[in-house]
């Protein structure tokens, strides 16, 4: 996962997939889903980011993860 922010047009963009999008689908004015052509999420576009959500926490977090319950999930 990716996340990239446009500060000039204050759009933030979380790439989940190195997949090309093929579709979009807007879920809110101004939110939308990036999809393959099979209705896979491959991003999420939110534009006027910095009204919408706190740009702090998304540009600066930290991920937890199980390792086991990961690693047991691509066996």
């Amino acid at each position: 996962m990716k996340v990239y922010y446009d500060k000039d047009v204050d759009a933030l963009y979380i790439k989940l997939s190195n997949k090309k999008p093929e579709g979009v689908i807007e879920i809110s004015e101004g939110v939308n889903l990036d999809t393959t052509k099979d209705n896979k999420i491959v991003g999420i576009e939110i534009l006027d980011a910095s009204k919408k959500i706190d740009l702090k926490s998304i540009l600066s977090y930290t991920l937890e993860i199980d390792k086991k319950k990961a690693l047991e999930s691509f066996v």
